[in-house]
């Protein structure tokens, strides 16, 4: 069961633990950004064959989100958390050692797929250890604390490939990854105190494509995946791959000046994840009409950018990012959605289908700018229409699971079951009886 009242100080010890994984996720993540250029010149590939790592990486990531949630509610967050250390710091390992174009692929192959592991085990943990009303504030901190990875990701990295070179700084990483698998195997704890861990019965399969199905079924599971879809997906394809060349060739910057303006999504992310966490853990009914409200807010700031007469001045570059870094902390609440509707037994699986669809966006989304760019010639403007398309699709499909789970809840208040938060009915919502049928 999930803690009522307030959550002890061993949970806040197994969060920050766990957590910690997360951190060293996110800068295995992206420790390309600043390490990129100097993989062109080791494995002599150019940018074409450069940006592969990254969609690769997202992919991997992307593919392994619903096994994953699944296997978190069958073995536990602790052992996956385990798992994860250990497989992040041996890509990171092979990476520091390879020395061909396929060995670097096949290293950030791993490197995604320990860290697939990592966010929906924190997240679970979470959901296990923390009162409900928490949650989206602690998953808004677990994603904050996964930019400090990102920060160091960047300038102490910088340093660290510039002294010690490729093959130290990636070894000493990998190792100190592959040795934090001990703090994590003794010090993180699947349920709080006093509540028994749940008895690990025998994978079927059939019964793990039931608990995906049950879980992708679930309305507002369906809602959360479209949430995260739709919002954090701009942000990453700016911060992962895009971004710096945009600003860089696209917008005519000094790539001193376009690297300090994608730190303003780290910031940016770090100061504002906790305060929409504060707020939506206050008021849960805002949840999705913030997550509205920045979809409208993102769709004007496109417009901006892409419709600028000339260059876009640095003058407005800086709050249009600043907004649009806001979608990071807006796809947390696909989370919490998910949380709400889904029995804990089912909580993992329902987050890892979530999770998916914020990466999914992101590959689809890098991949059609990549061919938009090669076609046009190099056409930023015309190829960054694809996040406003992408934008529009997911925007249309949030709006049709937010009142389908609107109508769920109705039906479940109206049969007299408890429904986690209690919302007004409006007149573009279904009629009772439509309400009950959808349920």
């Amino acid at each position: 069961m999930t803690p009522a009242g307030r959550a002890p100080v061993r949970s806040w010890l197994i969060w920050l633990t766990a957590v910690t994984v997360y951190l060293l996720a996110v800068f295995h993540r992206t420790s390309f950004g600043v390490a990129g250029l100097k993989a062109a010149e080791r494995f002599g590939v150019g940018s074409a064959a450069l940006g592969i790592f990254t969609v690769l990486q997202v992919g991997v990531y992307a593919a392994m989100q619903i096994p994953t949630g699944v296997l978190v509610d069958r073995y536990g967050p602790r052992r996956v958390l385990t798992a994860a250390v250990l497989i992040l710091g041996s890509g990171q390992l092979l990476l520091g050692l390879a020395d061909t174009y396929a060995l670097g692929l096949l290293a950030r192959g791993v490197l995604g797929f320990g860290d697939a592991l990592t966010f929906v085990s924190v997240l679970r943990l979470v959901a296990a250890h923390f009162p409900a009303h928490r949650y989206a504030l602690l998953a808004s901190f677990t994603s904050c604390v996964g930019y400090i990875g990102n920060l160091i990701a960047t300038v102490p990295l910088t340093l660290l490939l510039d002294g010690p070179g490729w093959t130290v700084t990636f070894l000493a990483v990998g190792a100190v990854t592959v040795l934090y698998a001990v703090p994590v195997a003794l010090r993180v704890r699947d349920t709080p105190d006093g509540v028994p861990e749940r008895k690990r019965e025998p994978v079927r399969p059939a019964e793990l494509g039931r608990q995906v199905k049950l879980a992708w079924r679930t309305p507002g599971t369906r809602l959360g995946f479209w949430v995260h879809f739709s919002t954090m997906f701009a942000p990453n394809v700016l911060t992962l791959l895009w971004g710096m060349p945009f600003l860089v060739q696209g917008e005519g910057l000094p790539a001193a000046t376009a690297s300090a303006l994608l730190t303003v999504f780290v910031f940016g992310s770090m100061a504002g994840g906790p305060l929409l966490g504060a707020v939506i853990g206050r008021a849960p009914a805002l949840r999705v009409p913030l997550v509205v409200g920045y979809l409208v807010g993102a769709t004007i700031v496109w417009a901006v950018l892409l419709g600028w007469n000339g260059h876009v001045p640095v003058g407005v570059l800086v709050p249009a990012f600043a907004f649009l870094t806001l979608g990071g902390p807006a796809s947390m609440i696909g989370f919490a959605v998910a949380r709400d509707y889904n029995p804990l037994s089912r909580v993992g699986t329902a987050t890892g289908v979530v999770n998916v669809g914020g990466f999914l966006a992101t590959t689809v989304t890098a991949l059609l700018i990549g061919i938009l760019l090669q076609a046009t010639g190099g056409n930023f403007r015309i190829a960054l229409l694809v996040i406003v398309g992408v934008l529009a699709v997911g925007a249309s499909r949030m709006l049709v699971w937010w009142r389908r789970a609107r109508a769920h809840v109705f039906a479940a208040a109206a049969r007299g079951e408890e429904v986690p938060v209690q919302i007004r009915r409006h007149r573009w919502d279904r009629a009772p009886e439509e309400a009950a049928a959808a349920a």
